[in-house]
């Protein structure tokens, strides 16, 4: 799946949904990436802080083909090198960056940003979209909502307090997208290995959405 920063948005209207992945076992990553995928989610971020993340997103490129991969946690231009030469689809980073930005190319990349300044300010830079982190501690869905106003035009991704319950409130707040982590992969079911409940969990998710 070739992605640019063109086909980008339109993926994410699609999808809705970015499972985010942080393991410190590299097989553990892979496993959860693999029930997601069967659940139906198409964007998986695998963050750069994971156990051989370069390694995980290369076996993902191939063995997960329909899937988009990417990474985040991203915080200088010496990992995000690393990230896009181990075939990282899109790029998150948790605050905005401006050489980063320039230096992403056709590569998506979402920089992390929180206030309307940081938000204009990496979307005029050139982000493929931004990511607004940590929303839960600005008001949730309220505050995306309060922003559709000024700032309607630039699409949002929030994470950062985005759950299986609240996930489609973000949405309809106005939203492009959502990401996922901890909410995605219950610590039980990662536990048990049981990844058929992972995958039901996400295909009952993207059923509200």
């Amino acid at each position: 799946m070739k992605i640019s920063s063109q086909n980008w948005l339109s993926l994410l209207q699609k999808n809705k949904l970015i499972a985010v992945i942080r393991s410190q076992q590299k097989d553990l990553s892979l496993q959860m990436a693999k029930a997601v995928a069967e659940g139906g989610v198409n964007l998986i971020e695998i963050t750069w802080n994971s156990d051989r993340a370069s390694e995980t997103i290369s076996q993902l490129r191939d063995e997960l083909p329909s899937c988009a991969i990417g990474t985040g946690t991203l915080l200088n231009l010496k990992q995000q090198k690393q990230a896009i030469a181990s075939g990282a689809q899109f790029l998150f980073t948790p605050h905005t960056d401006i050489a980063m930005i320039a230096k992403a190319g056709d590569i998506p990349i979402i920089p992390g940003a929180l206030s309307p300044t940081e938000i204009v300010t990496a979307w005029n830079a050139g982000a493929s979209c931004v990511k607004v982190f940590p929303v839960q501690a600005v008001g949730g869905a309220s505050y995306i909502k309060s922003l559709q106003a000024p700032l309607g035009h630039i699409p949002l991704i929030p994470t950062g307090g985005v759950t299986v319950d609240n996930a489609k409130e973000f949405l309809s707040a106005g939203a492009i997208a959502v990401g996922l982590s901890r909410e995605l992969f219950p610590q039980q079911l990662v536990d048990a290995g049981d990844w058929e409940a992972i995958a039901l969990r996400c295909q009952t998710l993207l059923r509200q959405l």
